[in-house]
């Protein structure tokens, strides 16, 4: 009997991949534990494993194929003795989607199909149900049948579910062209699925697309750029996927950022003074010394180690330090777990292994995420300080700026050069308030300026 090989998940969050190269050819014997496929995820390119023995009948995914759907089939198996010739090749198309996935599509199309009686009733009908039952005046028939209301409203919105506005962009439908049946002429999955597809209204087309809530569609109008006076580059799984996340980050989380300069000359010092005594091939950089003491600063004040749930405030045990690493196409943040447990030589040490490996994008999906707290340093680019955005569900993110040398006033009260460095503190405000944010930058400040307590 033939196998099925499906597209993995990666990742918990994997919905979808790119199959970016094939590893094997129809004919060919595999063994479990063969190496089959790279699948590229949205932050990494990672090699996929036979988990059944057989020849390759057939390859029904080609190499390069975006989108591809957690569980769908890519390619069919023939078990020994079998003719890989003859083996049945299943409707790709019909391939399960991720469970979790097909319930949610479940859920929204029951919702959205269920008759108006067996959904919660408006008040309005209930006051129009009681006053017939009293008069008898109407037939609850003669209700039933009253035309729907159209689906455009006055101020020009649509109205239409979620699921029907997805179904409606994937087929391509006008959804002004459209006649809702939902509830108070509200287009649902059904409209959409029995309408035909098709270019929209010329008046329509010659105009931006209509905002719909609170994401406005990012288009180039082309009365104003022409197509040809510029070169539109594909997004690929990374950019959508930090583009996503940046903008939900933004929308849902509030930030408020706390900034504070800090004294870094001890800091510097000490760093030269470990890199002299250090093993050869072992080099502390100012952004390991940084990771350690926020770790430490993280142990000192527990409330700020912190992510925000639905169901409550999740305070961490341990310190699991996110580092943002720019590489080609997007940002990466692997993470450096108990950092608070580790010595600066192991951080240096990890933080190397991990940033190389993420701009060959070759991390594990485990390798990069469940951070408690990220780090962005811009200082080597010569910023002097910046405000960076919430990875959730981190509770706080630190913006590290250049140390450069000014002018302050010592303890005596005398103008001296010192070499001074800028951080922004990004905080949610569900979980981090001002006071708390501000504790934790004072512990944080005090490991910095005085880095020998790191080593206690």
């Amino acid at each position: 009997m033939s196998i099925n090989i499906t597209m993995p998940a990666l990742s918990p969050t994997m919905e979808e991949g790119t199959l970016s190269k094939w590893l094997v050819k129809e004919g060919d014997t595999i063994s479990s534990g063969d190496v089959i496929a790279e699948i590229e995820t949205d932050k990494a390119t990672m090699e996929v494993e036979a988990v059944d023995e057989g020849t390759v009948a057939k390859l029904l995914v080609a190499a390069g194929t975006e989108g591809v759907k957690v569980n769908a089939v890519i390619a069919v198996l023939a078990e020994e003795g079998e003719d890989a010739s003859s083996v049945e090749v299943p409707d790709t198309k019909a391939s399960p989607e991720p469970a979790r996935e097909a319930k949610k599509e479940a859920s929204a199309a029951s919702s959205e199909d269920t008759p108006k009686s067996e959904q919660s009733t408006p008040k309005s009908d209930i006051v129009m149900a009681k006053s017939d039952k009293a008069g008898g005046s109407q037939d609850k028939k003669e209700l039933a049948t009253t035309p729907l209301p159209s689906a455009n409203t006055a101020d020009g919105r649509i109205k239409a579910s979620p699921l029907a506005r997805r179904i409606a962009d994937m087929k391509g439908i006008d959804l002004s062209a459209i006649s809702g049946t939902g509830p108070r002429g509200r287009i649902i999955k059904r409209d959409v699925e029995n309408a035909k597809p098709g270019a929209a209204p010329a008046a329509a087309s010659a105009t931006a697309p209509k905002p719909d809530g609170l994401i406005l569609p990012q288009v180039l109008d082309d009365r104003i750029y022409a197509p040809d006076s510029y070169e539109l580059k594909p997004l690929d799984g990374m950019r959508k996927t930090v583009a996503r996340r940046l903008t939900e980050s933004f929308m849902q989380v509030p930030h408020f950022p706390l900034n504070v300069d800090l004294n870094i000359d001890r800091l510097l010092t000490s760093r030269s003074a470990i890199n002299a005594a250090a093993e050869k091939g072992i080099k502390i950089s100012v952004n390991d010394m940084l990771i350690k003491a926020a770790a430490l600063a993280l142990m000192d004040e527990p409330d700020c180690n912190a992510s925000y749930t639905d169901k409550g405030i999740a305070y961490h045990k341990h310190a699991n330090v996110s580092v943002a690493v720019a590489i080609d196409g997007g940002l990466i943040t692997p993470v450096i777990f108990k950092a608070e447990e580790k010595g600066l030589s192991e951080i240096s040490k990890e933080m190397k292994d991990l940033a190389e490996r993420a701009r060959d994008r070759k991390l594990k999906p485990q390798e990069y995420t469940g951070g408690t707290f990220s780090i962005s340093n811009l200082g080597m680019f010569g910023i002097k300080s910046f405000a960076s955005i919430i990875n959730p569900p981190e509770g706080m993110i630190l913006s590290v700026g250049a140390g450069e040398k000014r002018a302050v006033v010592n303890a005596k009260g005398n103008v001296e050069a010192a070499t001074i460095m800028t951080v922004t503190l990004t905080c949610d405000h569900r979980v981090i308030g001002g006071a708390e944010g501000a504790k934790w930058l004072q512990a944080f400040k005090r490991y910095v300026e005085t880095p020998e307590a790191m080593l206690l």
